[in-house]
C-alpha cells in the first residue's frame, strides 16, 4: 500500500448494495421464511427498503447461474433447518461488521464455513457472489450517491473508471497509471480485487471497503491470489486498504550486502504488518527485481556514454561524473511514474561513497 487508497465517488452505491445483501440474506435466514415467501410481492417493503430494490432483486433472482436460477438458490437457503439458519444469521452479522475488526479488542473473525451442508453453502455462496458477477456488471439499483434507481444504476465499469480517475497521480489521461499496492505499473488489464476473498466471504462481494483496483501482478499467484489477509481470524497484524491503510507506514530499505530492497516499517508498531504485507505481495522480491533492472539500465547508459567519449577522444568518466549523473537522474524522477519509490531508493543507494566507487569499478571506467 505505497499509495493512498480512497473511497471513490460511487462508493455509496456499493455501501447501499452491501446493506441490501445483508438485509436479504438475514430475511432468508428467518425461521418463518420458506421458499413460498420468495416472490416479487413478498420482497416489497418492509422486507427490503424500497420498491425499486425489491423489484430489482426479483428480476435478479430470475438470472441463471450454472444451469439453475438464482431464485432456486434463494429457495434452498430459505428451507435450511432452523438451527443452520441461526448459525448462518450470526455469521452474516459478524461478517457485515467488518469495520469492528479494526477497533480495540475485536472478536475473532469467523474463518470457518458456517454451513455444514456443502449444497446449502454452495447455494448461499453462489447467490451472494452473483450480486458481484451479475448484478454489479449489469447494473446495481443505485445511483452513485446510493439513491435507489430503476435505470442506469452503477456498474462494474463505472467503478473501474471512478477508481482510476480518483487515483491518477498524473491527470493526463495518457500518462502511466500506478498500482496503489506495489507502486508499479497498473497496466492495461488491472483487476478489481476483493481484499478479503469472496469465495470464502461472498457476503463481501460488493462491499466498498473490500474492493480496490490493483495491477494483475499483485492480484495473481504467487502474490496475493487467494491468500488470507488475517491470521486465523485476527487482523491485528495486518494493514487494510481503507480501515488500516499502510500508505505512509512503509519504507523501502536498501541492503548493500544483498544488493536488495526490503519492505520495512517506519515505526516498530507497524513492523509485523509490513512483514505480512510483504509476504502477501512478495514486495521485497519484486522491488529488488525492479531495482536491479533499473541499475542495469543505467549501467548500460553510462557504458554507451563512455564509448562515445572514447570515440571523441574525451576524458573517461570519473567518480565525480557518475555522481553528477546520478544526482541529475534523481532530480528528474517523477513521483507519478511507476516504481518511483524503488528508483528513488536506487538513486540514494548509488550515492553512498562505497557504492559509488564500486559502481565505477564495475563499469570498468
Amino acid at each position: 500500500m505505497l499509495k493512498p487508497i480512497n473511497r471513490v465517488a460511487c462508493s455509496p452505491a456499493l455501501f447501499a448494495c452491501q446493506q441490501l445483501m445483508q438485509r436479504f440474506a438475514l430475511w432468508l435466514c428467518n425461521p418463518a421464511i420458506t421458499y413460498a415467501h420468495i416472490n416479487q410481492q413478498g420482497l416489497q417493503p418492509p422486507v427490503l427498503a424500497s420498491n425499486i430494490e425489491a423489484n430489482w432483486v426479483w428480476d435478479f433472482l430470475q438470472s441463471i447461474e450454472a444451469g439453475q436460477t438464482l431464485l432456486s438458490r434463494a429457495q434452498t437457503v430459505a428451507v435450511m433447518p432452523v438451527a443452520q439458519k441461526t448459525v448462518l444469521m450470526t455469521w452474516i452479522q459478524s461478517v457485515s461488521a467488518l469495520a469492528t475488526q479494526f477497533q480495540p479488542a475485536p472478536t475473532l473473525w469467523p474463518i470457518n464455513c458456517p454451513v455444514t451442508s456443502a449444497s446449502d453453502w454452495k447455494a448461499f455462496k453462489t447467490l451472494m457472489e452473483a450480486f458481484y458477477e451479475k448484478g454489479f456488471r449489469s447494473g446495481l439499483p443505485y445511483q452513485p450517491d446510493g439513491t435507489p434507481t430503476a435505470v442506469d444504476g452503477v456498474k462494474y465499469a463505472d467503478y473501474v473508471e471512478a477508481f482510476r480517475n480518483a487515483h491518477r497521480l498524473n491527470p493526463v489521461l495518457d500518462a502511466r497509471e500506478v498500482c496503489v499496492l506495489c507502486g508499479g505499473p497498473l497496466g492495461d488489464t488491472p483487476h478489481v480485487d476483493h481484499w478479503i476473498i469472496k469465495s470464502k466471504f461472498p457476503l463481501l462481494s460488493v462491499c466498498a471497503e473490500n474492493l480496490a483496483l490493483i495491477c494483475s501482478t499483485c492480484n495473481e499467484a504467487p502474490n496475493k491470489g487467494y491468500k488470507p489477509v488475517h491470521s486465523n481470524g485476527s487482523f491485528a497484524d495486518w494493514f487494510h486498504p481503507y480501515l488500516r491503510p499502510g500508505n505512509g507506514a512503509l519504507h523501502l530499505e536498501y541492503v548493500l550486502a544483498d544488493l536488495s530492497v526490503q519492505c520495512s516499517s517506519l515505526t516498530p508498531a507497524d513492523q509485523s504488518k509490513s512483514v505480512k504485507l510483504d509476504e502477501l505481495l512478495n514486495l521485497s522480491t519484486r522491488w529488488t527485481r525492479e531495482f536491479k533492472a533499473e541499475y542495469a539500465k543505467h549501467q548500460d547508459v553510462l557504458r554507451r556514454r563512455e564509448q562515445r567519449r572514447l570515440q571523441n577522444a574525451q576524458a573517461r568518466h570519473s567518480v565525480a561524473d557518475i555522481q553528477s549523473y546520478v544526482q541529475q537522474w534523481q532530480a528528474d524522477l517523477v513521483h507519478s511514474e511507476p516504481h518511483h519509490e524503488v528508483h528513488q531508493t536506487l538513486a540514494l543507494a548509488l550515492q553512498e561513497p562505497s557504492r559509488l566507487a564500486a559502481w565505477h569499478s564495475e563499469l570498468g571506467l
